[in-house]
């Protein structure tokens, strides 16, 4: 059996995140062993397999010289995005495989500091850069972000138009997309996003709540109201804690969202989701934190194989997607759980990272980082096959959609 060039890879992922704070891309962090030659050839092979016209560009962000080179040199016109570090270009060798992809029509992305663009004479074979900031551009960047209109402030070093990374303040994320049109940040400061909100208690998506109440007035089937409802973790949270109010009077505790949906009927739950409205949230930056939870409990799903038990596949989402409430809530997680009759194994595994859930969990943070070594060890702990949890990861992300802008009309 010839070997998949999965098995021979350490993949991981960072969502790129454009203005409207929607998905815009994936970036792909490709690593290989030193000793193990990739064939580039057979990787974009399988992602062209896996990929439709709905899924996600991809920037390839090889994580060894190697594996840039084989890129480089074997990638066909219309591959993916690839990416190369700045600081590889100071290699003759690099500096000739860009310069003939570049020539046979490879989209090349530049990544490094603002302050270290390449000459004009190999800047011209990219198509667009990643760019991160330095700690003195960043702090000229925050002064001309803040500076008041129709005041003069410094000049600003972020460049229109380019792709920016490791941007933690929620001010220069507004600087980079709204200010200066940048095409889209790689992460998200999801960190500075909660804290300037945290005297604001965070509530349930409004356009969520809208979609979830539209579909009950066409009367969608179950399942739409379910992963509809798994859309917004907050949502998911409060409706579970609702449907276990003793307001209900309910004789058993409601431990899933698909049993809550079944005991309380279209009606009820219309009602309670016109409750939740007028108070919801249309706070685009938070848009980004909630997806990102989505896309943790999707890939958790994914990497625990539960067969063709949907109680059991929904209980390891509903995992995922909580994983994180504490951010949210400013409580700690264990108060969180423990107000809801959930399984022990979500409580275990997200509290404290034991039982049969744990293992996923942990890979699934692992797997949002280009942290070759944290996710190798992680597959030799838990006796994970490296290349199921690749497959996992491109399916999981092929899956996801991005809102592509729609085609002018034909004259």
């Amino acid at each position: 059996m010839v070997q998949s060039v999965l098995g021979s890879l350490i993949l991981g992922y960072r969502p790129l995140w454009n203005r409207a704070r929607k998905l815009a891309a994936i970036q792909l962090y490709a690593h290989n062993e030193t000793s193990a030659v990739v064939d580039a050839t057979h990787l974009l092979r399988t992602l062209q397999e896996l990929w439709t016209a709905s899924s996600p560009p991809l920037l390839i962000s090889a994580q060894t010289r190697q594996l840039l080179c084989e890129l480089l040199e074997h990638a066909p016109r219309g591959s993916p995005w690839i990416e190369v570090q700045g600081e590889w270009l100071a290699d003759s060798a690099i500096r000739a495989r860009v310069a003939a992809a570049h020539q046979r029509g490879l989209k090349l992305v530049w990544r490094g500091e603002i302050g270290r663009l390449p000459e004009p004479e190999i800047a011209r074979c990219f198509d667009n850069s990643l760019l991160s900031l330095g700690p003195e551009d960043a702090v000229v960047a925050l002064k001309a972000a803040q500076a008041k209109p129709g005041t003069r402030g410094p000049a600003s070093p972020v460049l229109a138009g380019q792709m920016y990374e490791g941007i933690a303040s929620r001010a220069l994320m507004h600087h980079c997309l709204d200010q200066h049109n940048a095409l889209a940040l790689a992460g998200w400061p999801a960190e500075d996003v909660l804290h300037s909100l945290r005297h604001h208690p965070q509530q349930p998506s409004q356009a969520v709540i809208h979609r979830l109440m539209k579909a009950i007035d066409a009367e969608q089937s179950l399942e739409s109201f379910e992963d509809l409802l798994g859309q917004d973790p907050l949502l998911a949270y409060r409706f579970m804690v609702y449907t276990n109010s003793a307001s209900l009077g309910l004789r058993t505790g409601i431990d899933s969202l698909r049993r809550g949906l079944v005991m309380m009927g279209y009606g009820s739950i219309k009602r309670w989701l016109s409750d939740q409205y007028p108070h919801a949230s249309f706070e685009p930056d938070m848009q980004p934190v909630r997806e990102t939870m989505v896309i943790r409990a999707t890939l958790m799903t994914h990497l625990l194989n539960a067969g063709i038990e949907n109680d059991l596949r929904r209980e390891i989402y509903f995992c995922g997607l909580v994983a994180r409430l504490d951010e949210l809530l400013g409580e700690p997680l264990g108060v969180i759980l423990k107000r809801l009759p959930l399984s022990e194994r979500i409580y275990d595994a997200t509290v404290l990272g034991t039982g049969p859930y744990a293992e996923g969990l942990q890979m699934a943070f692992a797997l949002e980082t280009n942290d070759a070594s944290a996710i190798r060890q992680l597959c030799e702990t838990h006796e994970m096959d490296l290349e199921e949890v690749n497959r996992a990861l491109l399916r999981v992300l092929s899956d996801l959609v991005v809102e592509r802008p729609a085609a002018p009309p034909r004259r």
